[in-house]
């Protein structure tokens, strides 16, 4: 049956190869995560306090006053001692651990420790695959005997086979040479990491990584070795540097600010307390094997005292060998066993410390809460004060403000006023903690002012406008030697419709824009008075040399007065408006007045009357044809440029007119 043992032998190639890709990696990786030594645990347990001490920079940023300061100062002394006794115990094992294993080398053990399982299957694997490789071997000489011998077409199957049987010893040597290769690496890292001579040399490293008084061992002052020494020479006080106390802030911002450091002050002492939880933990972890071991060396040798006295000099000094051997042992045990007992007594000492920093900042914390809670409920009800006078404001003007135009002044006003004091009040709510704040919104408003100067002015003016003697929809004014009526009042320009033409202007189509600033301007603002709507006008009279003056003076001021007493009372009634508008301006009457000018071409008589700007030009009209009836003089018309007016035309006189 050779063809079948070939076959079953190339079976079994196959799943060599299967099972060295699939169970060879896992068994690697699975003898890479052995239980933690005691080396790993010692130099984690080290890696935890050199943590834990660092955490210390954080709690010197929290001190602010005396007190902080005494606290940290005395934490940091703690926090010393505690490093100090982590690495006399890490020292301490590692001597009891060289020691033990320089008294139990592996080239004197008889029994060598087994195999790890996770090799196991690994050799067990390697083995089989020698046993392969040898059957094989043996099969393939049998086969080159028999080959030897034969002839012909045995021969030549012979020779096939051998081929055959040769290239699967070959596949089989290969995978021999790996699962050997695999097997001398697995067996290198185990004993790599069996060997604990390094152990030392790790602390002293990490020894490095801090201050040397932190670290160095500490001097033997002959005192009983469980005392714990709250002062040592070696922790010298730390400076820190405390801020002025702060003054009582005003300021919402400043306010927020001190609850959210506070805040962060109490997250950071909570974090220091539990990582002192984890470390004592860690010691506890520690000490418990160490302190069970004591435990039974006290009983050991309590019951070889409690044995009874014995006259055998052999006895005798087997007993006393073997309490040598437990003295040894408990001092040894001893000396790892006493730093983290005193670890933890300083641990507990620094817990109270920080828990009584917590509680200091916790009070601190409640009281800022307080004082915010406070603050924000003044500024709601100042805030709803406000609101409730805007509204006030509202329904007073809605009721006894019946003018639209002057109604939607108000209101205007009011919302700009109700913005203004309700930002001023929050400003001035936060301000006083916006130190950088202000100062850079200062120089802000700056530039914007002198950016928008102009737009400032506009809106400044805008409330010269809308005041007692400003500008309403309708009223005819004159800004910069333009005439027109108003159209609409903005809050930055005013629009208006021009008007041009003498005697009576008309609208000439277009609408003229001007800016608000316009009220600062030195020309200004015209317009009527209100509660008027006259002029003055004049009718001129030139006279050669040797007319009667006085007879045509008093004809002219005649028929004017007799034009004028028709319309007399409703110039006195806007006479009377004037004067109540004007209370501290007396106002003449409007009656029509003359007087005498000299020209070039002769004497000039003139004479002034109040015209209604309703009937201006018929008025005009009227009182030029009139004149010129009852004086008997027709009008010198002469060839003038445009510039020049007749001898006898009405002149307006707008000297009544108020500049707004």
């Amino acid at each position: 049956m050779p063809e079948n043992r070939t076959s079953r032998a190339r079976q079994f190639s196959r799943f060599l190869i299967l099972g060295l890709v699939a169970v060879g990696p896992g068994l690697l990786l699975a003898g890479d995560n052995p239980a933690p030594s005691e080396p790993d645990q010692i130099i984690a347990f080290l890696n935890q306090s050199i943590v834990w001490y660092r955490q210390l920079a954080a709690q010197q940023q929290l001190a602010e006053g005396p007190s902080d300061a005494i606290v940290l100062n005395e934490n940091r002394q703690l926090a010393d001692q505690v490093v100090r006794q982590s690495f006399e115990y890490a020292r301490a094992r590692a001597r009891a651990i060289t020691k033990n294993s320089k008294a139990t080398p592996a080239a004197a053990n008889p029994n060598p420790e087994p195999a790890q399982p996770q090799s196991q299957g690994l050799i067990d694997l390697s083995a089989k695959t020698d046993e392969q490789v040898k059957q094989t071997r043996e099969e393939l000489a049998g086969l080159r005997q028999q080959a030897t011998t034969a002839s012909g077409q045995k021969r030549h199957v012979l020779d096939s086979r051998i081929a055959e049987v040769q290239a699967e010893l070959d596949l089989l040597e290969a995978r021999q040479e790996s699962l050997h290769n695999m097997l001398d690496f697995a067996k290198a890292t185990a004993t790599s990491s069996a060997i604990q001579e390094g152990l030392p040399s790790q602390i002293e490293t990490l020894a490095r990584t801090l201050p040397g008084a932190v670290t160095e061992p500490t001097p033997a002052t002959g005192t009983h070795p469980t005392a714990v020494t709250t002062n040592p020479p070696a922790a010298a006080p730390v400076t820190v540097t405390t801020s002025q106390p702060k003054e009582q802030s005003a300021g919402l911002y400043a306010l927020l600010s001190d609850i959210l450091s506070t805040r962060k002050k109490l997250a950071t002492l909570e974090n220091a307390l539990q990582m002192a939880d984890s470390l004592e933990q860690a010691g506890k972890d520690l000490r418990a094997p160490l302190v069970a071991h004591a435990s039974e060396l006290t009983h050991r040798g309590d019951d070889l005292a409690n044995q009874p006295d014995s006259m055998d000099p052999v006895v005798l000094a087997q007993q006393r060998k073997v309490l040598d051997d437990l003295t040894t042992q408990f001092k040894q045990s001893s000396a790892t066993l006493f730093p983290l007992s005193k670890q933890a007594v300083l641990l507990e000492l620094y817990k109270r410390n920080i828990s009584n920093w917590q509680g200091s900042l916790q009070l601190q914390y409640a009281a800022q809460r307080k004082s915010l809670l406070w603050r924000l409920a003044v500024l709601a009800l100042v805030l709803i004060v406000i609101f409730v006078l805007s509204d006030i404001w509202r329904r007073v003007t809605f009721r006894y403000v019946h003018d639209a135009h002057r109604r939607q002044q108000f209101l205007l006003l009011r919302r700009i006023a109700v913005l203004f004091v309700a930002l001023t009040v929050i400003i001035v709510s936060f301000a006083s903690g916006l130190g950088p704040v202000t100062t850079f919104a200062g120089l802000l408003t700056a530039g914007v002012a002198v950016s928008l100067q102009n737009v400032i002015l506009a809106v400044a003016g805008y409330f010269f406008l809308v005041g007692k003697y400003g500008v309403r929809v309708g009223d005819r004014i004159q800004v910069a030697g333009v005439t027109g009526e108003v159209m609409d009042i903005g809050l930055i320009r005013l629009h208006m419709m021009e008007i041009s033409g003498s005697p009576v202007p008309r609208p000439t189509g277009r609408v003229v824009a001007f800016s608000n600033a316009a009220v600062f301007q030195p020309d200004g603002i015209f317009k009527q008075i209100p509660g008027t709507n006259f002029l003055w006008h004049e009718v001129a009279l030139t006279l050669p040399s040797g007319n009667d003056y006085a007879r045509v003076e008093k004809i002219m001021l005649e028929t004017v007065g007799k034009i004028f007493a028709e319309y007399r009372d409703k110039i006195e009634e806007q006479r009377k408006s004037m004067e109540c508008a004007l209370s501290t301006v007396t106002v003449e009457s409007f009656d029509p007045e003359s007087r005498l000018r000299l020209t070039p071409e002769g004497l000039q008589v003139i004479v002034r009357y109040a015209v209604d700007l309703t009937n201006a030009a018929e008025i005009d009209d009227r009182v030029i044809r009139e004149v010129l009836q009852a004086t008997g003089r027709e009008p010198q018309i002469q060839p003038t440029n445009s510039s020049q007016q007749s001898a006898l035309s009405p002149q307006p006189n707008r000297s009544v007119d108020k500049k707004v």
